[in-house]
C-alpha cells in the first residue's frame, strides 16, 4: 500500500472494522472484523481521526485509489457515532463504505459480502444503520459459528477463539483481506463473487 491523504470531497473508500476497544477484547469473536482491518492495514500506523471523531484511521492508496481504514474507539453498540462522523468528513456514500464484522448466524469460516440488508441483530451494524438512516451499506460478514447449547449469544461473541480454531481464523482473515482488495479495485459486485469463492477455498459449504 502507498501513502496518500484522502480529503473531504474526495472519492475515498471507507473500510470500517467493527470491534470493542481495549486489550481485554483482543482475539474475541466480536472483534474479528477489527482484526481483518488491522491485517489489511499491514505495517501502516493508525492515528486519531480528525474533528474529535472517536476512531483510529489509516489513510492510504491502493491500486491508485484513496482508502480510509478505520477502527472505532467506542464499544460495539456505539459504533454509529464514529462511522457517521467519518462518512460525513470524507463525504462517503453507501457504495463506498464497507463494514467488516462477525456473524453468529453463518457457519464458522464462511464469508459473505452484501448490501441493502437489515442488521440481523448485530448491535454494531444496527448502530451504524441508525446513525446513517440507511441500510444501504456494504458489509463483509465473517462467520464465527453459533453458540453451543444454551450459551447466551452476547457472552459467546465476547469469548476468544479456541486454540484449535485459530489457524482457521487466520486463514479466514487472509481471505477477507483479498475480498477487501477486490472491493477497492473492482467494486462491490466483484467482491461479492470473491467472498463466495473464498468460502469455497476455505472448504465451507454455501
Amino acid at each position: 500500500m502507498g501513502r496518500s491523504t484522502p480529503t473531504p470531497g474526495s472519492d475515498a473508500l471507507l473500510v470500517v472494522g467493527l470491534r470493542n476497544p481495549g486489550q481485554d477484547y483482543q482475539g474475541t469473536r466480536h472483534n474479528v472484523g477489527g482484526a481483518v482491518v488491522e491485517a489489511f492495514a499491514s505495517e501502516l500506523s493508525f492515528k486519531r481521526a480528525p474533528r474529535r471523531i472517536l476512531a483510529e484511521i489509516v489513510e492510504t492508496e491502493i491500486s491508485g485509489k484513496s482508502v480510509v481504514l478505520a477502527l472505532p474507539m467506542t464499544f460495539m453498540n456505539e459504533s454509529g457515532g464514529p462511522v457517521s462522523g467519518l462518512v460525513k468528513y470524507f463525504k462517503v456514500d453507501g457504495t463506498r463504505l464497507v463494514l467488516v464484522h462477525d456473524d453468529i448466524d453463518m457457519p464458522f469460516g464462511k464469508l459473505r459480502f452484501q448490501s441493502g440488508r437489515s442488521s440481523g441483530g448485530h448491535n454494531g451494524v444496527g448502530a451504524v444503520m441508525r446513525a446513517l438512516g440507511s441500510e444501504e451499506v456494504w458489509r463483509l460478514k465473517l462467520g464465527v459459528g453459533r453458540p453451543p447449547g444454551r450459551v447466551d449469544p452476547a457472552d459467546f461473541v465476547l469469548r476468544s477463539f479456541a486454540v484449535k480454531e485459530r489457524k482457521d481464523v487466520a486463514l479466514m482473515i487472509g481471505e477477507a483481506e483479498k475480498v477487501l482488495r477486490i472491493f477497492v479495485e473492482d467494486g462491490g459486485d466483484r467482491a461479492r463473487q470473491e467472498a463466495g469463492e473464498a468460502t469455497r477455498r476455505l472448504g465451507i459449504a454455501e
